[in-house]
């Protein structure tokens, strides 16, 4: 038995650890609302086409997805607090170093490589590490607040991106990202902790803990965590090579990764250049994406809170469903000026932009037990291929034709399968050793 040491704490530290992940998640989201708002002003000063461009964010989104498992392996070998820091201060590295670039290829590496590696090991795994480690209750919650942390920060960051790439140039605005994840770093160091024992208490809502009255609390071998003995890369290899035996693992990959392909990158990466080529000024295009980032708060909160009371396989159906119906809509709607029919897309969209997180979150934890955060890592990466390759081919369908509307009804339409797919995943648990 591991006796720890009395708890004179009124509210839970997990509650302390989840507002610092959280506002981690808005500094490093700084960078996510910087390729839509950029993309234009590069586009202008190099002559970069679209494609190329989008070349770039894909390669960002690919290594941001492929990071995520290894990341979440890490957190285990290293702490979460050591690669959160690191993760930040790559953001920062990559932003900074921006400024500097001449072609396209050093755009790959700076937007691409070091910004990739970075978000990556701060992806939606750290979200769901912190929520799997210091809290038994209201798990669905936390990790829809966290994830709502993303959607902060380009609420955040995305109008103030613009306003100083108009003004001032968007090497500034690549010196503001790099700041914002650099402020947050002594945060983290300081108030960061691995785990819950790591200062005497067991996560929030575990059996036999009172965090009022003063009383010593004790753990039970078994409910300790066990720290990783293998290597990270070993850990997350294992997690892949028994999930993917198993329908459920590819039916949730197949979900998530258009999940990826219509939220960042589509709707992230071309949703401000697309209204900017029906005449809306950018920066009121940024503004309506950060609506979306408004009530991405609200939508994934929501999705916390239903996912631990309604069965997640329906919300994604759900989600997925409406949001074809939005994507079909928005050629429809888009113009030189804002129309309530734009807003209430934007509205509508926000709502359902990472809903799907604690739902996919929840699904599997559910089916993999302790290994189920490594395993959303590699649910992630699919998340982000799908991003990347949604980002490049609209940049692509854009250059050819004209329009993005190919791009919106393709979306819509796999929107669809996704509902269909995910309505059928199956949720008991499996066999993974």
């Amino acid at each position: 038995m591991v006796t720890l040491v009395p708890v004179r704490r009124r509210l839970h530290p997990a509650w302390l650890v989840a507002g610092v992940a959280f506002v981690a998640l808005i500094g490093a989201a700084g960078f996510r609302a910087a390729p839509g708002v950029l993309m234009v002003p590069l586009q202008e000063e190099f002559g970069w086409d679209r494609g190329t461009l989008s070349l770039a964010v894909g390669a960002n989104l690919i290594l941001f997805g492929l990071t995520a498992p290894f990341a979440a392996a890490l957190m285990d070998r290293f702490g979460i607090r050591r690669v959160t820091s690191i993760a930040l201060l790559l953001i920062a590295a990559g932003s900074g170093l921006t400024v500097f670039v001449q072609a396209s290829w050093q755009l790959v590496l700076t937007w691409g490589v070091l910004v990739g590696l970075g978000t990556g090991s701060m992806a939606l795994v750290f979200a769901a590490t912190v929520a799997q480690r210091w809290f038994v209750e209201k798990r669905g919650l936390v990790t829809g607040i966290l994830t709502a942390g993303s959607a902060t920060g380009q609420l955040v960051f995305l109008p103030v991106v613009a306003v100083v790439a108009e003004h001032t140039g968007w090497r500034a605005a690549s010196l503001v990202i790099a700041a914002a994840a650099l402020s947050v770093v002594p945060l983290v160091l300081l108030v960061m902790r691995d785990r819950p024992e790591d200062i005497g208490v067991l996560p929030y809502g575990a059996s036999a803990v009172d965090v009022v009255e003063e009383r010593p609390l004790a753990i039970e071998p078994d409910q300790v965590p066990a720290v990783a003995e293998t290597g990270a890369g070993r850990r997350a290899i294992d997690a892949l090579r028994e999930a993917s035996r198993t329908r459920t693992f590819w039916a949730l990959v197949a979900g998530f990764a258009i999940c990826g392909a219509t939220t960042n990158g589509l709707i992230g990466t071309h949703f401000v250049p697309a209204a900017h080529d029906h005449g809306l000024p950018t920066t009121t295009a940024a503004s309506l994406l950060a609506v979306v980032g408004i009530f991405d708060i609200v939508g994934t909160i929501g999705s916390g809170w239903l996912t631990d009371r309604v069965d997640p396989r329906l919300l994604l159906g759900f989600y997925y469903f409406f949001r074809g119906v939005g994507l079909a809509l928005l050629p429809a709607l888009l113009s030189d000026a804002v129309h309530p029919s734009i807003v209430a897309f934007v509205v509508i969209y926000g709502l359902d932009w990472v809903a799907t997180v604690p739902p996919t979150v929840a699904l599997c934890r559910t089916a993999f037990g302790e290994r189920g955060t490594v395993v959303f890592g590699w649910v992630f990466a699919s998340h982000q291929i799908g991003a990347a390759l949604a980002s490049v081919a609209a940049g692509v369908v854009r250059d050819r034709t004209g329009t993005y509307t190919v791009a919106w009804l393709s979306a819509a339409l796999l929107c669809v399968v996704a509902a269909v797919v995910s309505v059928r995943v199956r949720r008991t648990a499996v066999a993974v050793a």
